[in-house]
C-alpha cells in the first residue's frame, strides 16, 4: 500500500482569513460611527475614498498576479484603519494616496498578505507624514466641533480643555476612529469574544505606557496627566487593532508581551522626544522590524538546540 503526504498544513483550522477580517471590520464600526456623528460627514467620505482606493489597488493586483486575495477583505480592513488614522480634514488626494501606498505597495510588493514586514496602514499614514504633512496635522475647517486635539495641549505641555470623560466617551477633537476610547475597547472586547486577538499585546502595550507617564509626568497632576495619555491620540486604536496585527507582531507569547512593552515605551518616546505630538505610528513600526527577532528568540527550545536555533 502506497501512502501518499500532502503538502503542508496537515492540521486545517475552520477559521478563514475572510471571517477573521470580517470580524475586524465589525469591530472597527463602533468608533468610526462616533468619529463621523462627531467630526462630521466628510469622515465618512474620508473612509468610503480610502477603502474604495484599498480594495481597487489590491483587485489591480490579483489582476497582475493572477490572485484572488481582494476577496479575503484585507484590503478593505487596511483602507479602513488607515481612514480612522486621520483627521477629517485631510485633503481626498492624500488620502487616496496614502491607501494606493499601503495596499500597492506595502502590502503587495511586500510579498503580500501574511509576508509584509510593516503594517501597511500605519506605513502608508507615515509616508503622508512625509509628503504633506499639513494635510495630516490640521483639524480645522469641518465644523465647529473640530480644533486643537488634546494632543496639541499636552505638548505645551498642559492637560487638555475637555474632561477624561469626554475623551472616554469621544466628545473631542482627533482623528476620525481614535477619538472615542470607549468605543474602541468595545470593539476589541468583541475581538477578544471571538478569539481574533489576544489581551498580550494590549495590556503589555497599556500597562506600559500608564507605567511611564505616571512616573514620568508633565504637570502637578500624575495620575490625570496618565489618564489623559492613555485616553488621547491613537494609542487606544494602535494597541488594540493595529500593534496586534498577526503579520506584523510575534507569535510566541513571550514574544508578544516584550512586543507590546516595546511599543509602549516607544510611544511614550515619541510623543515627548519627538517632532510630531503623535508617537503610535513610528513606535509600531519600530517594533514591526523586531517581531521576526522576538518570534527567533523566544520561540519555545527544541531538544539540542540552543537559543536562536544554533546546534549544540
Amino acid at each position: 500500500m502506497t501512502l501518499t503526504t500532502p503538502s503542508s498544513p496537515h492540521i486545517k483550522s475552520p477559521v478563514s482569513t475572510a471571517r477573521l477580517m470580517r470580524d475586524v471590520l465589525l469591530a472597527l464600526l463602533p468608533a468610526l460611527a462616533v468619529g463621523i456623528w462627531r467630526l462630521g460627514l466628510r469622515g465618512l467620505f474620508v473612509t468610503l475614498l480610502c477603502v474604495a482606493v484599498a480594495v481597487a489597488t489590491e483587485w489591480v493586483g490579483d489582476l497582475l498576479l493572477k490572485k484572488r486575495t481582494v476577496r479575503d477583505g484585507s484590503a478593505a480592513v487596511t483602507g479602513l484603519l488607515l481612514a480612522m488614522t486621520l483627521p477629517p480634514t485631510v485633503p481626498y488626494w492624500l488620502a487616496a494616496v496614502g491607501s494606493l501606498f499601503a495596499v500597492g505597495f506595502v502590502k503587495l510588493l511586500g510579498g503580500g498578505l501574511g509576508e509584509n514586514v510593516f503594517n501597511p496602514a500605519l506605513a502608508a499614514r507615515a509616508f503622508m507624514l512625509l509628503i504633506c504633512p499639513v494635510g495630516m496635522t490640521v483639524y480645522t475647517g469641518v465644523d465647529a466641533a473640530t480644533g486643537a486635539t488634546p494632543l496639541h495641549h499636552m505638548v505645551m505641555p498642559a492637560l487638555p480643555e475637555e474632561s477624561v470623560w469626554d475623551m472616554f466617551l469621544g466628545n473631542c477633537s482627533g482623528s476620525i476612529g481614535e477619538i472615542s476610547a470607549l468605543a474602541l475597547l468595545l470593539g476589541a472586547l468583541y475581538l477578544v469574544l471571538r478569539r481574533v486577538i489576544t489581551l498580550r499585546i494590549p495590556l503589555a502595550y497599556l500597562g506600559t505606557v500608564a507605567l511611564l507617564t505616571l512616573v514620568f509626568h508633565k504637570t502637578d497632576a500624575p495620575l490625570m496627566w496618565m489618564l489623559y495619555s492613555l485616553t488621547s491620540g491613537g494609542v487606544m486604536l494602535g494597541a488594540l487593532f493595529m500593534a496586534t496585527d498577526y503579520t506584523t507582531s510575534p507569535v510566541t507569547p513571550k514574544g508578544q508581551w516584550i512586543y507590546g512593552i516595546g511599543c509602549g515605551a516607544l510611544t511614550v518616546f515619541f510623543r515627548y522626544y519627538g517632532l510630531y505630538p503623535e508617537g503610535v505610528t513610528y513606535a509600531i513600526l519600530s517594533m514591526n522590524a523586531l517581531a521576526w527577532l522576538l518570534d527567533r528568540y523566544t520561540a519555545p527550545r527544541r531538544f539540542g538546540k540552543a537559543k536562536g536555533g544554533v546546534a549544540r
